[in-house]
């Protein structure tokens, strides 16, 4: 438990030690975020708001975790897996931004080319299971074995999770928020089956989202763009599969999920009859076009993913105690 605390307080110290050098650095390169033209008039005053924040939140995740891992003696083969996912899905996402950056434009890298670079990365974790041979997967009272159809389910949760997060990282501090209470989740779930190598990593991540939001909380300062989110949802997901809690992930990352489920009901309805569901997507925007302040859906989401958060340990501590 104390090494634990010690990735945590490490990470967050880092995190806003880095953030200020960070931010000047970007504003002298003007390596800034551009707007969707959708949601251009709401949020013009962002036009110029340096992005990429997800560099020191990564590099504040993985200098933590490796300084609690090494002082704990749990440099396991799960644990590294973990860190080198998260590696590649931050370069995953600098390269999408950079390319945003460089053609000044909201547009980075295609679709197809995100796709396949977050599938491969996927492959890591799905094999290092499909070897351990631990395809179950259990939720309460339910348990099946996917035997080798498991890296499928991998590879749908990881690019499910890291594009749900992308998704909600549309307003100044949602998306960190509320990855500060998911990460903690897992790393209170963890922490209970006694895999404290997760658990550092998980708690480190919390940390490091919360020393972001001293940057990120109305009006940022920086956005954390595709390099934070893409490798935070990834990181998010391959915990979970690690940890083998991985359909737990759906109450825990609920509102990352219903982010999700508003961009594909919005494209489906416009589709087949021509008309929209939501007055935009994601969701988070629907709501700021009803006349909901920024700071009231932030709030009303981060609350919505600490109460999730809170019932999902709760109940996974009581079932399995």
């Amino acid at each position: 438990m104390i090494m634990i605390s010690v990735a945590g307080l490490i990470a967050l110290i880092l995190c806003l030690l880095f953030g200020i050098p960070y931010i000047d650095f970007m504003k002298k390169k003007a390596y800034s975020q551009y707007i969707r033209e959708e949601v251009a008039q709401m949020h013009a005053y962002k036009e110029k708001t340096p992005t990429t924040g997800g560099v020191f939140i990564v590099v504040s995740i993985i200098i933590a975790s490796l300084i609690a891992l090494f002082m704990a003696q749990k440099t396991t083969t799960s644990a590294m897996i973990v860190i080198m996912t998260l590696i590649f899905y931050t370069f995953t996402g600098f390269e999408d931004d950079i390319k945003k950056i460089k053609a000044h434009h909201n547009l980075g890298l295609s679709a197809r080319a995100k796709l396949l670079l977050q599938v491969a990365v996927a492959m890591l974790p799905a094999f290092y299971i499909i070897f351990s041979g631990k395809t179950e997967v259990s939720f309460l009272n339910f348990s099946f074995d996917l035997g080798y159809f498991y890296p499928v389910f991998v590879v749908f949760m990881m690019v499910g999770a890291s594009n749900a997060l992308n998704l909600t990282d549309g307003l100044d501090g949602l998306a960190a928020s509320s990855s500060v209470f998911a990460f903690l989740a897992c790393a209170l779930i963890c922490y209970f089956n006694n895999n404290i190598d997760l658990a550092i990593i998980s708690i480190a991540a919390s940390a490091s989202c919360l020393g972001f939001l001293y940057f990120n909380k109305k009006p940022a300062k920086i956005f954390m763009g595709d390099t934070g989110s893409l490798a935070l949802g990834g990181l998010l997901a391959t915990i979970a599969i690690m940890g083998k809690f991985e359909l737990w992930l759906i109450p825990i990352a609920i509102v990352f999920i219903c982010e999700t489920l508003s961009v594909m009901i919005q494209v489906t309805s416009f589709k087949l009859t021509g008309k929209r569901v939501f007055k935009m997507s994601p969701i988070h925007h629907h709501f700021e076009l009803s006349g909901w302040s920024e700071n009231k859906i932030v709030k009303v989401f981060t609350f919505i993913t600490f109460l999730a958060c809170t019932l999902s340990v709760l109940v996974y501590f009581l079932y399995k105690a």
